[in-house]
């Protein structure tokens, strides 16, 4: 199949289709396993991947413009963990000049998107408040409708439609027919009263009901809300990149800990630190010799880091707040490191900015702060750089090096919060001293349950149609009763 077409293709996205199984399996499951429909979406989506250049966009090739205006952007979590895609609809006019610029960011957008947390699923919020006739663009709506629909496979959970005026009514009945029943069924429209079904209002803006003080600008790219620094005494509440005198004295306090932290890990390259029950004695941590790591590691070219992709806490009812993340310094060089999280106000890191000797292994400490409870929305970021061997490691010679490293240098790594909501104490906590991931990630089991959907979608539309037939039986059943029945009237009516 691909021979006769190798050279509509982009080479590396033929590599990548060979390599990657997750990609492959996400095409089969919006295809729903029919192998000759999935090759046909491969076909036509790799295609145009390569008519929009989309493995080469990037910030540079893109107007600036079209970034300042703030139409698309990515921020916040609905209530399912899964991350919005914004759709400024009042900023958008529709200019055929400026169309194909558009196309390329939404694309660039989703390109972004996919690569940073491995397509992990979105949902889309077409934010329509303050929107007329003048706005309606139905050639860039069907763009963004084809890009779920045919490029991007098994990407949507839903599109929420926040407050479509009126006018627009007889639009969204083209759109409709576009979409097909698959993501005719993912489309929630909503208005400032049940808008928050889909979305907490920590992560709507105030017109549509919520606290979200959110303000978009650029630069930089809006691509996460990992904006806030951390320290290990709480919160900080300047959102500036620069360090605060604050920040430094929490950080010298951080790097005296670090210390002693190394000097233990030296002697004991393996072990885990025990927290105590009570926040006000954290400062004596000792580490016990027979506790486990976790088991899934992501290896990155400067820290191997563990747990790979969820850090789990315990529920309100559980009360358990402490985790732990373990870094391996897998390079030559020292390895400066950063942790930010999207809610900096529920956790303390210890430590959150500091650096890693090569070959060697360091453990963050990670736990709620006050009577705060994770969220599956909370996310941290780990942030890595190598320094070169003169520099220093100290808080003067870190809060430069960050301000001067180019962002291309730097590796970035995710973490997703798990909230276990067993009564009994988890394995998978500090608390315990033992870290066991589960079997199947979260999402293995989306996958199963999207795959599950999909069946239990096909049986209702198999009995649909078998209800259809049996009303349609029904009504010519009735119809030939009555034609009968009005024959034998014109009989007797002769007769008599």
């Amino acid at each position: 199949y691909f021979l006769d077409k190798s050279d509509k293709y982009d080479s590396r996205d033929v590599e990548r289709l060979q390599q990657d199984d997750k990609w492959v399996e996400n095409y089969l499951i919006w295809r729903h396993d029919v192998v000759d429909d999935t090759l046909k979406m491969i076909d036509e989506s790799f295609q145009w991947r390569k008519e929009y250049t989309v493995n080469d966009l990037s910030e540079s090739v893109l107007p600036k413009w079209l970034f300042e205006i703030g139409a698309l952007f990515l921020h916040g979590y609905d209530k399912e963990g899964y991350k919005l895609f914004w759709f400024k609809v009042k900023h958008h006019t529709r200019d055929p000049k400026q169309q194909l610029d558009k196309k390329k960011l939404v694309a660039f957008w989703l390109e972004h998107y996919a690569k940073r947390d491995h397509g992990k699923p979105l949902t889309v919020v077409f934010d329509m408040a303050e929107t007329g006739i003048s706005h309606i663009d139905l050639d860039f709506v069907r763009f963004i409708v084809n890009c779920f629909t045919d490029y991007y496979p098994n990407f949507l959970t839903k599109i929420v439609i926040f407050e479509m005026p009126w006018i627009m009514n007889a639009a969204f009945k083209i759109v409709k027919g576009w979409l097909g029943p698959d993501a005719i069924s993912m489309l929630k429209f909503t208005n400032k009263n049940d808008v928050q079904e889909y979305i907490s209002g920590e992560y709507l803006p105030p017109h549509m009901g919520g606290t979200d003080s959110f303000k978009y600008s650029y630069p930089p790219l809006v691509d996460d809300d990992f904006q806030t620094p951390l320290c290990e005494n709480g919160p900080i509440t300047s959102e500036d990149e620069h360090e605060s005198k604050e920040e430094i004295d929490a950080d010298t306090k951080e790097t005296g800990e670090l210390n002693e932290a190394q000097n233990l890990n030296q002697k004991k390259m393996n072990s885990i630190e025990q927290i105590s029950k009570s926040e006000e004695t954290d400062k004596t941590e000792v580490k016990p010799k027979n506790a486990k790591k976790a088991l899934t590691t992501f290896k990155g070219p400067l820290l191997h880091i563990s747990p790979a992709e969820e850090l789990y806490f315990g529920s309100k009812e559980t009360g358990e707040k402490k985790c732990l993340i373990a870094l391996t310094n897998v390079t030559k060089n020292v390895v400066a490191f950063k942790v930010r999280t999207t809610a900096p106000e529920k956790y303390r890191v210890k430590p959150s900015n500091s650096s890693c000797e090569p070959g060697t292994s360091l453990d963050i400490i990670v736990s709620l702060h006050g009577g705060f409870a994770a969220s599956l929305q909370d996310r941290f970021l780990i942030m890595a750089a190598e320094m070169d061997q003169s520099s220093g490691a100290g808080v003067p010679e870190l809060t430069q090096f960050w301000k001067e490293v180019p962002r291309t240098k730097v590796m970035e790594h995710r973490l997703r919060c798990h909230v276990i909501e067993s009564s009994k104490p988890s394995s998978l906590t500090l608390k315990d001293n033992a870290f066991n991931i589960p079997a199947k990630t979260n999402e293995d089991l989306h996958i199963q349950l999207t795959h599950l959907l999909q069946i239990n979608k096909r049986l209702e539309e198999q009995m649909n149609r078998c209800l259809w037939f049996q009303q349609l039986s029904v009504v010519l059943s009735l119809l030939s009763v009555t034609v009968a029945a009005f024959c034998f009237y014109l009989a007797n009516a002769q007769r008599s």
